[in-house]
């Protein structure tokens, strides 16, 4: 699933060619995604300006005139741009038409994402909840401190918890308290606020590089296939089970916490 970093990335790819351009038409093939997309999105939509494209947790937002799409890429979506017209192969859901002659083109193998209208996106039942964005400063180890007393959860689904703070999905957890030196099992009412200092600060380190990452492995989102590269080669924990430890060589372990795979070390992390 593609998560913050990604999300950013395609934020990035995407927004230099829709902004400020005027939508001429929406051709949707697919209605059927997590949540049926809106019957009158065209009407909606065409002959609006777009004027941004923001991010929301994994959320991206494309600001119009009197309105916001609200997309999410579920488990396999992905945008890019195209020529108007070029034939859709499977999966490729909707086209959202530009005066420029590109379309974005929404792909999504599993139908799991999402393209919704609101005229108020972030009081939209999606969005209104969400926690602190982690790399602005409304988030940090003071916070997950505050949150966490009396917490008997695990610290990483802790962390993990979109009302606590969003976009810290698997991957970015993992390695996140592999860099703090903290057992991912750990009850979260456990951990010292100097402990949560330094989880927060190596949140923000690691999302801002994976973030750098996926642009300088940025494959072309005009014409291209409009997927992030991942920092893969990079990671120290993340799908790494069995294997040694890159800093002192134990053998990761691998368990299953909230349904999701954690891999860990037994000696650098406590």
């Amino acid at each position: 699933m593609p998560e913050l970093p990604e999300v950013e990335t395609t934020r990035r790819g995407i927004a230099p060619f829709l902004e400020g351009q005027r939508v001429t038409r929406v051709i949707v093939r697919e209605r059927r995604l997590r949540w049926p997309i809106p019957e009158d999105l065209d009407v909606r939509l065409s002959g609006q300006r777009i004027e941004c494209v923001e991010r929301r947790a994994k959320y991206l937002l494309i600001k119009a005139e009197t309105g916001s799409l609200i997309s999410h890429l579920g488990m396999s979506g992905s945008l890019r741009l195209v020529e108007c017209g070029l034939p859709a192969a499977k999966h490729e859901h909707v086209d959202i038409e530009l005066e420029s002659g590109l379309a974005l083109r929404y792909t999504d193998p599993r139908r799991f994402g999402a393209l919704l209208w609101s005229s108020d996106p972030l009081r939209h039942v999606l969005l209104s909840k969400l926690g602190p964005e982690p790399l602005t400063e409304w988030f940090d180890g003071e916070r997950l401190y505050r949150q966490s007393r009396g917490r008997s959860m695990a610290v990483k689904p802790f962390i993990m918890d979109n009302a606590v703070v969003v976009g810290v999905g698997n991957i970015y957890a993992s390695e996140a308290l592999f860099a703090a030196g903290i057992d991912p099992r750990r009850a979260a009412g456990s951990i010292s606020r100097a402990r949560y200092m330094t989880l927060a600060e190596q949140i923000k380190r690691i999302l801002t590089h994976a973030i750098e990452r996926g642009g300088t492995t940025l494959r072309d989102f005009v014409g291209g296939d409009g997927q992030p590269g991942y920092f893969q080669q990079e990671l120290f924990v993340y799908g790494r089970g069995g294997e040694f430890c890159k800093q002192c060589g134990t053998t990761l372990r691998e368990l299953k916490l909230g349904q999701r795979a954690s891999v860990y070390c037994p000696r650098c992390q406590r």
